[in-house]
């Protein structure tokens, strides 16, 4: 019964040759040479390597291409220009302007251009947008405007200074204090080396000074004035030939702060004014320029005994 009953045992599979890994594998790629699973092997790592290799060789262009650009792209932009200047410290908020005429003084006396540019910068920002009445600027921060005024670096220094000039020279005060600190004088000697805006600024905050005596004073004296007026009355249109004669009339006599004697202006010819007087009104030039410059013809008129009309001026 029991022998019956009992289920036939499974043949156990053939033993192979060598029970190690290594040479079963051996052992059947030797025994079948020509099945397929032979050649997949030899062409499996030829493709294998080969789509691995352009894997890695695209992950690797791709990670170069992502790596580098983006890398290049911010050295432009992180690294600073050299002639760039650096943007000027925000102002605290409780900062009066008492305290940032101080800041400024203080930098401008810096033999640094860079703090001088830091300085002009800071006052441009809080001057020019709302001319201050009161304080009356420090003598100090007045010369060291003048002093950038004449410095070498005219085309940078000179955007920044005659805006606060004329900014500062909107209070009377302040005239009296730019006019003390050579301001005047330096707006004349600078004057035909300025830019056009500059010039027509500088021009600007020179007609204000002369309102006051010291400041008529010190522009009839200069021998440069009226050279200087003339050159720069060719070059203006509009305001800037405006100024231009209004000054020319202060030192003929017919501008703010009285008139002056025939020997402080004696070394100017009055026929060489007169002429370039007249061209300048030919061209564009201002209701008021034009008021002005016929006012100063007849002045010059007067006091050259000139006949201007035989030239039909």
């Amino acid at each position: 019964m029991m022998k019956a009953n009992q289920k036939p045992k499974p043949h156990a599979p053939p033993r192979p040759l060598f029970s190690c890994g290594f040479f079963r594998r051996c052992t059947q790629s030797v025994l079948s040479p020509t099945s397929p699973h032979q050649q997949q092997p030899r062409r499996k790592p030829t493709t294998t390597s080969s789509s691995s290799s352009s894997s890695s060789t695209s992950t690797s262009q791709s990670f170069t291409q992502w790596r580098f650009p983006h890398h290049l792209d911010q050295t432009p932009s992180t690294a600073p220009s050299l002639p760039r200047p650096p943007p000027p410290p925000p102002l605290p908020v409780t900062t009066t302007l008492q305290e940032t005429f101080q800041i400024a003084e203080l930098h401008l006396t810096s033999v640094s251009e860079s703090d001088k540019l830091l300085a002009l910068q800071l006052l441009e920002r809080v001057v020019v947008p709302d001319p201050p009445s009161d304080p009356t600027c420090p003598p100090g921060l007045m010369r060291g405007l003048v002093s950038c005024l004449r410095s070498n670096n005219k085309i940078v220094t000179a955007k920044y200074v005659t805006k606060i000039l004329l900014a500062l020279c909107l209070a009377e005060g302040n005239r009296h204090v730019a006019v003390e600190a050579g301001a005047a004088r330096a707006v004349v000697e600078t004057a035909a080396g300025l830019e056009i805006s500059a010039v027509e600024r500088a021009l600007a905050a020179l007609e204000l000074m002369c309102t006051t005596t010291e400041g008529a004073a010190e522009v009839r004296a200069h021998a440069m004035t009226v050279p200087a007026m003339v050159a720069v009355m060719a070059r203006l249109a509009g305001r800037g030939r405006e100024y231009a004669i209004s000054i020319l009339s202060v030192v003929y006599g017919k501008g703010g702060g009285g008139g002056g004697g025939g020997e402080e202006i004696a070394v100017a010819p009055a026929e060489e004014v007169a002429r370039a007087v007249a061209l300048a009104l030919e061209g564009e030039c201002t209701a008021r320029g034009r008021r002005k410059g016929a006012q100063l013809l007849k002045t010059l008129e007067e006091y050259g005994r000139l006949d201007l009309s035989q030239n039909g001026t």
